[in-house]
């Protein structure tokens, strides 16, 4: 029972000072509207800053290729966009990496359809140190699951780009 009183007096204190402290909130001005969050960035409304990189045959799949963040550096994020010779919304799953054909020190990037573009947005992490002959590699998979795997050299190995 002692315990109740020596706790009844600290909360009755607690509750006299909310009560006396008088701190009323203003009111809105009845013209101002809540503030509404921008609404999400539309696929349209992405912009690349690509660079064309030619059609190349990856296992008898003629893909136009383009990329993106510039040129290639050890560490960084490269940026490939593939188009390949057919539609297919999104069926196939496209690969990229930055390297060597067997992998090696590179990360895989799993292609993102664009369905407004038709294409794959691929980004991949450069291996460092980067190898002096490297090149980005594609994989396909089509629905079937057949795979389709080739080359395409970096934008800096391209004359004239």
């Amino acid at each position: 029972m002692k315990m109740k009183t020596k706790m009844i007096v600290p909360v009755m204190s607690l509750a006299a000072l909310l009560v006396s402290c008088n701190d009323k909130k203003e009111a809105a001005p009845a013209d101002t509207k809540p503030e509404t969050p921008a609404a999400p960035a539309t696929e349209e409304d992405h912009a690349h800053d690509e660079v064309a990189l030619g059609e190349f045959d990856i296992d008898g799949n003629m893909v136009k290729a383009a990329q993106g963040h510039g040129n290639v550096e050890p560490g960084k994020e490269g940026h490939l966009v593939i188009t390949l010779p057919y539609k297919d919304d999104g069926a196939s799953i496209t690969r990229a990496w930055i390297g060597s054909k067997d992998r090696t020190m590179s990360s895989v990037g799993k292609g993102e359809y664009a369905p407004s573009h038709n294409d794959y947005d691929i980004h991949a992490i450069a291996p460092s140190p980067l190898p002096a002959e490297a090149k980005w590699w594609l994989e396909i998979e089509k629905p079937d699951g057949t795979k389709a795997v080739g080359s395409i050299p970096l934008l800096k190995d391209i004359p004239g780009k």
